[in-house]
């Protein structure tokens, strides 16, 4: 259960929250505590902060629900603002992040069934009732943004941070280590793509002979965010779907079903429903090819001949994952791992435990074979990693530790930044906290 509840915090912390703040009788125990303007903070946003910085065991200094709830009224001010300000987020990028959240759990999870079953919603009641809450984060991001868009740290302030620094305060770093990746993808070949094709068409018959789209598109479709909503792709501009996509939708006319074409994401029919100037309403069935055994063999077989040129010294491993991989991040990187701070050496308990334990097996310089992984959206790949460094426990400092201090002494400047930025933004819009935190002084 504890395992379920922390993969779906992933998708936003309230939902799952406040539905055990019931109790017997089924009436809401959930009360508001704050109010910014029209946006309210609950008791059980408080509470559920709270327990996961308790639980993580971080520290923050002085009261920490104090600290907490100064946070959750300023990403309600920042909403408030961004509205005043004009900072708007569109629906398509709302879309976009929820179905990156959802494809992280499900892939994690095994199966959109199991999450379906265990709360007894579908992924698309879950994403209709989440649109909202992850609409909110994500214009406070883009308002934070803009707030802080030009705070930057120079050399000098982060030496100025971190002899600042008590020396018995100094942070205690365990082991890190710096690892590279090539991510490859199977690529499907044409006799698995032509089988999807077919399949395709035979739906599309169906429905020209009679039968409901919606029901196909519910019963086949592989889309996770719409089949359970009959295929079904509501009213949206151009730019939110990919240019094949609507290049298609815009040459069919209201109720017409294309031929299958195909995207990024595999092969689509898509059925126009409406059109009302650059807006498009449409459904769409999704068919994605399975890997044949001769995919996967050719995969494997140019990584292995990835690492012969690795370790020919021809050319560096670094250029050949800028070059290869399939995963955009990391390549730009040269394939390196970072942590959340941009620093390429990673504290080895923050590394995914797959690449923990294949390094673990390894010695410092050594190549992987190529192994059987995912990506994030669940999707087959292949990967080989190169363990380059081994950096023992040792106490911070700034010839191994910069940028870890750099992004601390970022943080601090950036806080400060928030804090005056606060102090001058509530004067604009109409806040009120429930007495019982008065102490926590959060408007004087």
């Amino acid at each position: 259960m504890k395992f379920f509840k922390h993969l779906l915090s992933i998708l936003i912390f309230f939902p799952v929250i406040t539905s055990e703040l019931r109790g017997q009788s089924g009436v809401v125990v959930d009360e508001i505590i704050g109010r910014v303007d029209d946006y309210i903070v609950l008791r059980s946003e408080l509470e559920s902060t709270y327990l996961d910085i308790l639980s993580r065991g971080e520290r923050i200094s002085g009261n920490t629900k104090c600290a907490v709830l100064k946070d959750l009224i300023t990403t309600k001010l920042l909403v408030a603002k961004a509205e005043i300000d004009s900072v708007l987020v569109d629906d398509s990028q709302v879309d976009q992040e929820l179905n990156s959240r959802m494809a992280l759990i499900i892939n994690q999870i095994g199966s959109e069934e199991e999450i379906e079953r265990y709360y007894n919603k579908t992924i698309a009641e879950f994403k209709r009732e989440l649109f909202d809450d992850i609409k909110e984060q994500l214009v406070a991001r883009k308002m934070r943004q803009e707030v802080l868009n030009e705070i930057e740290v120079s050399p000098e302030e982060v030496k100025e941070f971190y002899d600042g620094i008590p020396r018995d305060s100094l942070p205690y770093f365990s082991t890190q280590v710096k690892v590279s990746q090539i991510v490859k993808s199977p690529e499907v070949g044409r006799e698995q793509k032509e089988k999807v094709r077919n399949e395709l068409i035979s739906i599309r018959d169906r429905i020209l002979n009679g039968e409901s789209f919606e029901i196909l598109a519910t019963l086949y479709s592989q889309d996770p965010g719409s089949a359970q909503n009959g295929g079904n792709l509501g009213f949206v501009g151009r730019g939110a779907f990919q240019p094949e996509f609507e290049a298609e939708v815009f040459r069919l006319k209201p109720g017409e079903i294309s031929m299958p074409i195909e995207t990024q994401f595999g092969y689509h029919i898509i059925q126009l429903i409406e059109k009302r100037g650059n807006l498009f309403n449409s459904r769409h069935i999704l068919l994605q090819p399975d890997f044949s055994d001769e995919d996967v063999a050719k995969t494997i077989k140019f990584l292995d001949s990835l690492k012969e040129v690795a370790f020919s010294d021809s050319v560096t491993f670094e250029e050949l994952a800028r070059e290869y991989s399939d995963d955009k991040f990391t390549s730009s990187f040269g394939g390196y791992f970072t942590d959340a701070m941009g620093g390429e050496n990673v504290l080895v308990e923050e590394l995914d435990p797959v690449i923990f334990f294949t390094i673990d097996t390894m010695d410092v310089g050594d190549i992987s074979v190529p192994f059987e992984s995912r990506t994030d959206d669940g999707k087959l790949a292949y990967k080989l990693i190169y363990y380059k460094e081994k950096i023992p426990p040792h106490l911070g400092n700034l010839e191994s530790d910069y940028q870890r201090f750099r992004t601390f002494s970022l943080n601090k400047k950036q806080n400060e930044e928030l804090n005056e930025w606060f102090e001058d933004a509530k004067k604009e819009v109409f806040i009120k906290i429930d007495p019982e935190y008065d102490p926590c002084e959060i408007l004087n």
